[in-house]
């Protein structure tokens, strides 16, 4: 029986240990986090990163932070519904409903945990907060003190529109996808930024063609944007105010640069996005997007490669990309995927705030 030197053992524990690769060791992005308490002058949009780091995006303060949540794997298999959230989440944070707003929610894809950021007032004077509500549908605040984090400043983010320096952001390929206005003449703005954080470059500035305005639009914002590759290539897939769909290639994004980007669906005037997701059903990709006044939309993403720019304007309500509007979905503000056939919503109606796991339509 042949055993091994004490070198050979080593040599083949470090080859087993190469083979498997680290949990989290030198190369986890936890790394790049520091233990502190990150002060947010505001919570605004949200979305997940790898390993359970949310991103938070501070607009008042001009700076996304990166915030490891700790919060790495599923506990049970609940879906949740909690009638009465605006409620619970006002006795928690010691302030009236009526005191609260409710600015974004991300879903955590590794816990099914469904995070929401928050604000104590609706003055100039609003505290930041941020809460969780698990899959049993049990509601607790999430504490910012001592967390591992990281944060990067957004350059030349709008001083007249500070609350829109940051309207939306995603994540995906080591990236996050960041939307907003800048003080640049062509304020609308989409910038990259590599994760784990360096720093943010001064972005991308956007013209678009809404097809209601019959005018090319180069400051109205992004309110809601996804990534998603067509034909191999990355793009992102944004809507604006009034409400026009427009696709970007990631690789016309340059720093400093200005891009035209063709406006594939214009889905109508007097009309707001408010959030949006891509899903797969029966083999097809889809948005669901919600929108303020036309209610829930399911668009069909085939095609999207060679659906034609609208350049004129579009005389009817909508012209594009066709959309099939979800009547029973209704008062939806925010939404998130849950899984593969789930998603999360959050309903606004006069009895107050529900957050609800639908079936994906």
């Amino acid at each position: 029986m042949k055993t091994l030197s004490l070198r050979g053992a080593l040599l083949v524990l470090a080859t087993v240990v190469v083979a498997a690769g680290p949990a989290f060791g030198a190369d986890s992005v936890l790394d790049s986090l520091k233990k502190g308490t990150p002060e947010l002058k505001s919570a605004g949009v949200l979305t997940f990163g790898p390993e359970g780091v949310l991103f938070v995006a501070d607009p008042l303060g001009a700076t996304i932070f990166a915030i490891d949540t700790g919060d790495r794997s599923a506990s049970g298999t609940g879906q949740p519904k909690v009638e009465g959230l605006d409620e619970k989440l006002a006795s928690l944070l010691g302030i009236d409903a009526k005191q609260l707003l409710v600015n974004d929610l991300a879903v955590n894809p590794l816990s099914g945990n469904t995070y929401l950021s928050l604000s104590r007032g609706t003055g100039p004077d609003a505290k930041p907060a941020l809460a969780k509500v698990d899959r049993t549908g049990k509601v607790s605040e999430f504490s910012l003190r001592d967390v591992p984090f990281a944060k990067v400043a957004i350059p030349n983010a709008s001083e007249r529109s500070r609350k829109e320096a940051i309207t939306d952001m995603a994540y995906a390929k080591n990236r996050l996808f960041v939307a907003g206005l800048s003080n640049e003449e062509f304020a609308s703005n989409l910038r990259i930024i590599p994760y784990p954080f360096k720093e943010a470059d001064k972005g991308t500035s956007g013209e678009i063609f809404p097809g209601n305005h019959h005018a090319v639009e180069t400051r109205s914002p992004v309110r809601t944007l996804v990534p998603y590759d067509i034909k191999g290539e990355t793009h992102v897939l944004a809507a604006y105010t009034c409400t026009p769909l427009v696709k970007f290639p990631v690789s016309d994004l340059k720093p400093g640069q200005k891009v035209k980007g063709p406006t594939v669906a214009e889905f109508g005037n007097r009309n707001v996005p408010l959030d949006m997701i891509v899903y797969n059903k029966g083999g097809k990709d889809y948005i669901l997007m919600a929108n303020n006044s036309r209610g829930v939309m399911k668009i069909p993403v085939e095609g999207i490669d060679t659906a034609p720019a609208i350049t004129a304007r579009v005389s009817t309500e909508t012209g594009g990309m066709k959309y099939e509007k979800i009547d029973s979905l209704k008062g939806v503000v925010h939404l998130d995927k849950f899984d593969n056939g789930h998603a999360i919503i959050l309903v606004k109606n006069d009895k107050g705030l529900t957050l609800e796991t639908i079936g994906l339509p």
